[in-house]
């Protein structure tokens, strides 16, 4: 058998994900529904694609509120080759809980 490189398909954690959790009203009276409901989703690392999707709303949309959250030091991002995932950061972790 001659030699394959497999690798594992992403976004695995999420496929069956249709319905973004309401974030609590605390939260949003604070940051905006919009991005209250993006912090909440990034418990697992996203792209900016998936969450659109989830949330449905524009990649451009998403995007600006992601660049935000980003630049308040509320989530991180890290390339992982054409993809950018999100994940909350610990600041977020504690706004959330």
């Amino acid at each position: 058998m001659p030699p394959r490189i497999l690798y594992p398909a992403r976004g695995r954690a999420t496929v069956w994900h249709t319905e973004a959790a309401a974030p609590p009203q605390a939260l949003a009276d604070l940051l905006g529904s919009t991005r209250a409901r993006i912090l909440t989703l990034l418990a697992e690392p996203s792209s900016t694609t998936d969450l659109a999707r989830r949330l449905a709303l524009s990649q451009g949309t998403v995007n600006q509120h992601l660049g935000i959250l980003h630049r308040t030091g509320l989530i991180t991002r890290a390339r992982h080759g054409h993809l950018v995932l999100y994940l909350r950061a610990p600041l977020g972790d504690q706004l959330v809980t």
